[in-house]
């Protein structure tokens, strides 16, 4: 006679090693390393844009709502996007463990996850404005790549389904020396399972290694080939032409910076210029390939080379502040440079632009488009297609060879970089990328004013120290700055002096600090009497406004 136990767990059937579910997961790990690096090696021919990472990255920021971006922008600043690709990286790689755990149970569902990771590159990569066909490229080899180092990885670990027998009862003999046989039959099968084992782990590794290596050989070339399309050396090459209309030279003691601590510099350096745009890669053109068209409303459209903007002889030299839409109160995202380029609206009554045009639709090499006002464009005196930025070709990340610039707007409706055509159209025709967004058609920039020094529970020294920060209202100008300290009467602040309308100012107040907290609050007032707003808003959809105030403490 026999008695039956139940059926051992399918998952470690007796006789059988058991699974090795943390090599499983680092299994999935590295088969999306190898995917990864061939999409790496695979995007060096295409194109860095069309690496998944960076399509699926793209696409996210596109599709987004708003409150998100926001949010990105207001806890990450300019590095939204490197916390974008990290962000985008954990993904991959939860999704990674998934699907060697899964693979591991089931090699047909592993399979089905790698591809369908393939697929959403495809799909990212695919649907971007700007997108060929060959941006899938990569992506589908990173699904093949991923397929076989995951089979490779999963191959010595076993665990591919139900063993024949398993999941049926065990039948157990009553006679006790039939018993002790089958005790030592299964311990003499666990002695071969354990050396077996080793030898599986073994292998697991040395497959590991090889997918190591596949991973930093295919990702490192495809990094050495993208290098291709790097364009620093040739915009070095660049020679900027002298200005026929230069920027007034800055009078002696303009930057007060030199005298206040913390103090903003008058000038940004173009490192620390900041920089707020959708591309996860900035847009690499090179010099002697870049082209402007111009399109839609004119009556003879043509198409401009960068020799041809350089050459002219209207290249003007301005210096102008600019400022973005998503800037919070007392924010950072704005910067002053003195730019180089050609009058805006010269080049658009050449062309003969129509009347009935009230938009110029913009298009960046990446697909981005900006819509800006027309009428900025032709009334703005200082509107420009620049191509120099404090004495040098634009650095690429700011929109090299060629952006807009219209002093008065924000960016989003007025400068956009790599820029590749302008279409004279309306807004009733067609939408720009922002306006899709529900972010206000026309973007004029608010009366702004920040407190730079103290900052916010900075403790220092009670006594007498300098109140400074900027303030700015383009293209009318700041003509004062007020300050209050607690609830005391407002005090008017020292102006640097007067450069152009389209700069921000600095001011300072000096100011006898008493022991203990106190708090500071700016207000501005541009030179045609419009005194900045204490009612509070929020960046979207027309740009922030309100008051800032700093809480400070002196010891």
């Amino acid at each position: 006679m026999t008695t039956t136990l139940p059926a051992p767990d399918p998952v470690a059937p007796a006789g059988r090693h058991r699974p090795q579910w943390p090599l499983a997961a680092l299994a999935g790990l590295l088969a999306a390393t190898v995917a990864l690096g061939v999409a790496e090696l695979v995007a060096g021919l295409v194109g860095p844009a069309s690496s998944p990472v960076i399509a699926v990255g793209d696409a996210v920021i596109a599709r987004v709502p708003e409150s998100v971006k926001a949010f990105a922008i207001r806890t990450f600043a300019e590095d939204d996007k490197v916390a974008l690709v990290v962000g985008t990286l954990l993904v991959v790689a939860a999704y990674a463990v998934l699907l060697g755990l899964v693979g591991l149970r089931n090699r047909r569902l592993g399979v089905l996850g790698v591809l369908l990771f393939g697929a959403v590159g495809v799909l990212a990569a695919t649907t971007r404005p700007a997108a060929e066909w060959p941006d899938a490229l990569p992506s589908l080899a990173a699904a093949v790549a991923g397929v076989v180092a995951l089979l490779a990885l999963l191959a010595p670990l076993g665990g591919t389904g139900d063993p024949a027998g398993a999941g049926e009862p065990v039948p157990v003999p009553e006679r006790p020396e039939d018993r002790r046989l089958l005790d030592r039959l299964r311990e003499v099968l666990a002695a071969g399972d354990r050396a077996s084992d080793g030898l599986d782990r073994r292998r697991f590794f040395l497959t590991g290694a090889v997918a190591v290596g596949v991973a930093a050989v295919t990702g490192g070339g495809g990094r050495l080939l993208q290098r291709r399309t790097e364009v620093a050396s040739l915009r070095d090459g660049v020679e900027l032409p002298v200005p026929s209309s230069p920027a007034a030279a800055l009078p002696p003691g303009a930057d007060l910076a030199a005298e206040v601590d913390g103090l903003t510099p008058l000038v940004t350096r173009n490192g620390d210029f900041y920089r707020i745009d959708t591309a996860l890669i900035a847009p690499r053109i090179r010099p002697a390939d870049y082209r402007l068209e111009l399109a839609g409303m004119f009556d003879s459209p043509r198409s401009y080379t960068l020799a041809d903007l350089l050459g002219r002889p209207d290249v003007i030299e301005r210096d102008i502040t600019l400022t973005c839409v998503s800037n919070e109160v007392g924010g950072a995202l704005a910067g002053s440079a003195r730019w180089l380029g050609v009058p805006l609206a010269p080049l658009l009554r050449e062309n003969g632009i129509r009347p009935g045009s009230d938009q110029l639709l913009c298009r960046s090499e990446d697909g981005m488009t900006i819509g800006a006002p027309t009428r900025s464009a032709l009334e703005v005196e200082d509107a420009m297609l620049a191509f120099g930025m404090n004495g040098e070709p634009l650095p690429v990340v700011h929109g090299f060879p060629v952006r807009m610039i219209i002093p008065g707007l924000y960016g989003y409706v007025s400068a956009c970089k790599w820029l590749t055509r302008i279409e004279a159209t309306t807004f009733d025709a067609v939408d720009a990328f922002w306006i899709e967004r529900d972010w206000a058609v026309e973007g004029p920039i608010k009366v702004a004013s920040r407190i730079d020094t103290p900052e916010m529970l900075r403790e220092f020294p009670a006594g007498r120290r300098a109140i400074a920060g900027v303030a700015w209202a383009q293209t009318r100008g700041i003509g004062k700055v007020e300050v209050r300290v607690d609830e005391e009467e407002w005090v008017e602040a020292r102006l640097s002096p007067a450069i152009d309308a389209d700069v921000w100012r600095q001011w300072v107040l000096p100011y006898d600090f008493s022991p203990g907290r106190h708090v500071l609050t700016v207000r501005a007032t541009s030179t045609d009497g419009e005194v900045q707003t204490e009612q509070r808003a929020s960046p979207f959809p027309a740009g922030s406004s309100g008051w800032h105030s700093v809480e400070v403490i002196a010891g």
